[in-house]
């Protein structure tokens, strides 16, 4: 047996406070690859199969990343008691205890990260290589690497702390270190200007549901506008700015509703927030409409993290019944359960009045009905008062015409568009009477047009 594989399968079966990665699949399949390697009772098909769920689940996951890679990044994202306590407090705060416990498994997944495709495969030819099938099976195997580069150095202050500790300086660190150990500090630093887990690794988030089931899925290439992009609604942009920087700050901010025509860049706007604030801690989740009911389940999930988050909520509009807006109306009143200081809800929608009223809401307030509701005026309240609900009403109009000219030579100057004006605004006139009329959206849509055909006007 050898005792390099046989010490690589104690340290993974000892993991304590990382005990959790055992759960992931490249790592289940590679304990199951060492399980295999130091047993007498397995079969060649079971090895085989272990070891190509193993190399499969690896590739998957990233086909650049190295066996020690995939670990240490799941080292430094992962959701425990230890990175959920590094966010609040520094590492001095720390018990000794926990802290001796995270140093031993990070040494134990360093001895797991050591083991080779070919000690597997040697040790796989002792017990298996039989014939000369076997023989060619084990040799075709495919091997997954380790780096064999220069290892990088870690740039490093007087105290011995990075600069700013980054995703790369942290793997760095831990490349260089002869003792993943060493690499507590820094790990500590990365989590407390970074987060932990997936609001680590992620700003931005859609909440998803499958089944009874609901997972907040990380955005990994959110949409990249920034507020640069973004011409005219000045004033309303600013309050928005504001309210999220109260936020931001450590203050008790409003929730918002953005309501006015279609296409004037209310979604965009909270859009750019996450682009401008995401590395100072801000976290965007969207919550589709049909989930709403979920908010709740949401903010449990969020209210103890160091970071600010904003629930995105777009197009929102109620039907008449009042099961489609309980959730929402329960978080913006103040249930028995308050939404935390860190949490805040934006939604764009456009009505200013974010239930249908019917007319015959209406007429039940002097009808001879008797299966009409008695105080319909207190129903009809109701309806009404619920956008009155959001701290703060930012109202997005169409532009005019001048102000519509003034979008689109924005835009002309940030895409470097060279065109006279008297042109642009002949052929920007002819597109929003032809197509979506006078809006940001229609101008940014105008300008997709006019970059691959300005050489021809």
């Amino acid at each position: 047996m050898n005792r390099q594989i046989y010490e690589a399968k104690l340290a993974l079966e000892s993991l304590t406070v990382y005990r959790g990665l055992l759960e992931d699949r490249v790592i289940k399949a590679f304990s199951s690859i060492l399980q295999d390697a130091t047993s007498v009772s397995i079969s060649f098909s079971q090895l085989l199969n272990h070891y190509s769920e193993f190399y499969y689940a690896l590739v998957e996951a990233n086909p650049e990343s190295t066996f020690e890679d995939y670990l240490i990044e799941k080292i430094i994202y992962a959701d425990n008691f230890f990175s959920r306590r590094s966010e609040k407090v520094s590492l001095e705060n720390l018990s000794e205890s926990l802290k001796k416990a995270v140093e031993r498994d990070l040494n134990c997944l360093q001895i797991a990260s050591g083991v080779t495709a070919g000690l597997i495969k040697e040790e796989a030819f002792k017990g298996f290589a039989q014939s000369k099938l076997e023989n060619d099976l084990l040799e075709s195997l495919p091997e997954w690497s380790l780096d064999s580069g220069d290892k990088p150095e870690l740039t490093e202050d007087r105290e011995g702390v990075s600069h700013s500790v980054k995703i790369e300086a942290l793997c760095a660190a831990f490349k260089a270190s002869q003792s993943w150990s060493e690499c507590l500090q820094p790990l500590v630093c990365f989590i407390q200007q970074n987060g932990s887990g997936q609001f680590a690794r992620y700003q931005g988030f859609i909440w998803e549901k499958n089944g009874e089931k609901g997972v907040l899925q990380g955005v990994s290439a959110p949409d990249p506008i920034r507020f640069g992009d973004l011409i005219g609604y000045e004033r309303q942009r600013q309050e928005i700015i504001n309210n999220t920087e109260q936020l931001l700050n450590g203050y008790a901010a409003n929730n918002v509703l953005l309501y006015g025509d279609r296409g004037t860049g209310k979604s965009a706007t909270v859009k750019a927030l996450l682009n401008e604030y995401g590395r100072s801690g801000l976290r965007v989740i969207e919550l589709p409409q049909d989930l709403l009911d979920d908010l709740p389940q949401v903010i449990r999930i969020i209210k103890e993290r160091q970071q600010k988050f904003i629930i995105f909520i777009d197009d929102l509009a109620f039907g008449d019944s009042e099961e489609e807006y309980t959730a929402l109306k329960a978080v913006l009143e103040g249930s028995l359960e308050s939404k935390p200081q860190n949490v805040v809800i934006y939604a764009t929608s456009n009505r200013r009045h974010l239930i249908k009223e019917k007319f015959s809401d209406r007429s039940g307030l002097r009808s001879g009905n008797e299966d009409d509701e008695v105080r319909s005026a207190d129903t009809l309240q109701e309806k009404l008062s619920l956008a009155d609900r959001f701290g703060i009403t930012i109202i997005y109009p169409a532009p005019d015409q001048e102000e519509y000219l003034e979008i689109v030579e924005g835009l002309a100057r940030n895409r470097g568009l060279a065109i006279d004006l008297v042109t642009l605004h002949e052929e920007a006139l002819k597109w929003e009477i032809n197509h979506n009329g006078r809006s940001p959206r229609t101008a940014r849509q105008f300008m997709d047009w006019l970059e691959a055909h300005v050489e021809k006007l």
